[in-house]
């Protein structure tokens, strides 16, 4: 697994899906959203006056990134993005 450095968070893509009667299709176009779920995140990093950010979002959480922000990761199979912490909009409740 990776572990992220500094205040980058991996995610991993939530799918988009379309339901059709009973029928559950997956999407993959332009307008797919951009909702994850956080997997792991670094220890965060020390600011110009030597003070400790951490990062604010925390594993398992939904979020909303900004879509061209990624640095996309595979690993067994999973399709991962490395982010940073100012990429992320907002948490999803």
């Amino acid at each position: 697994m990776v572990q992220p450095l500094r205040d980058y968070v991996l995610l991993e893509k939530v799918p988009d899906e379309k339901k059709v009667g009973k029928i559950i299709l997956a999407t993959a176009n332009e307008n797919e959203s951009a909702l994850a779920t956080v997997v792991a995140i670094g220890p965060g990093y020390t600011d110009s006056d030597g003070k400790k950010v951490e990062v604010i979002v925390k594993v398992g959480q939904k979020v909303i990134y900004k879509k061209y922000a990624t640095t996309d990761y595979e690993e067994d199979g999973r399709k991962l993005m490395l982010v940073q912490d100012k990429d992320i909009l907002a948490i999803v409740k």
